[in-house]
This record gives structure tokens, C-alpha cells and sequence, in this order.
């Protein structure tokens, strides 16, 4: 069954989901002093845990290993963290070709031209 504009769109959020989940794991495993494999593997649960609907809070996560850490940062530190890590994994993502932004892409450069 292929796959529709919208299943696309849910795959991308998805994956951009994980790949936030992964480079915030980084970030916070460097808050808490937290190396090498073990911070991969800090990483890699929270990415995973996007996966699971029990795990999917990594904020309440972040917070909960940050205060047992007794690593000192705000709510809203964590919160724009997570904001400029997902506009940095969205800039990751590798971009389709050939749908509706590059035809208004298109459209615009001719519109352009001709004036």
C-alpha cells in the first residue's frame, strides 16, 4: 500500500521525533557528566523511548534524571533545549524531492521570471 501525503508527513514527524530524542539525550548526558558509550546509550534509550507510549515523555524523564543528578536547570531551559533540538533534527532530515513545496518553488521562480 503506498504510502499518501499525510502517512508521509506522520513518518517524517516520527523520525524527526527520534532524531530530537537522540541529540537531546546527547545534550543532557553532558549535563549530567555522562561519557563516551554510556552517553550513546542514554541517548539511544530516550530516542527509543519515542517508540514506546509509556516512554514518550522524555521531558519528565530529563527532569527526573537532571534532579536525581542534582544537575541545576530549569523547566524552561529543558523546554528550549528540546525546541532548537527539534528545528537542528528537522534541519537533518533529508528532504523528498518533488512534492508540493518544490512545486510552489517552481511556481514562484516562474512568476519571478516573467515579471
Amino acid at each position: 500500500m503506498p504510502l499518501t501525503g499525510s502517512d508521509d508527513l506522520a513518518s517524517s514527524d516520527w523520525k524527526k521525533a527520534v532524531r530530537r530524542n537522540k541529540l537531546l539525550g546527547m545534550w543532557a548526558a553532558g549535563k549530567m557528566g555522562i561519557k563516551g558509550r554510556d552517553a550513546e546509550a542514554y541517548s539511544d534509550a530516550l530516542a527509543v523511548g519515542t517508540l514506546d507510549p509509556e516512554r514518550r515523555d522524555v521531558f519528565s524523564k530529563i527532569r527526573t534524571d537532571f534532579d536525581a543528578a542534582g544537575v541545576v536547570q530549569s523547566d524552561e531551559q529543558i523546554l528550549r533545549a528540546m525546541s532548537e533540538l527539534t528545528l537542528e533534527a528537522g534541519n537533518q532530515m533529508p528532504v523528498a524531492r518533488g512534492g508540493a513545496p518544490d512545486a510552489l518553488a517552481v511556481l514562484l521562480a516562474r512568476q519571478l521570471k516573467s515579471e
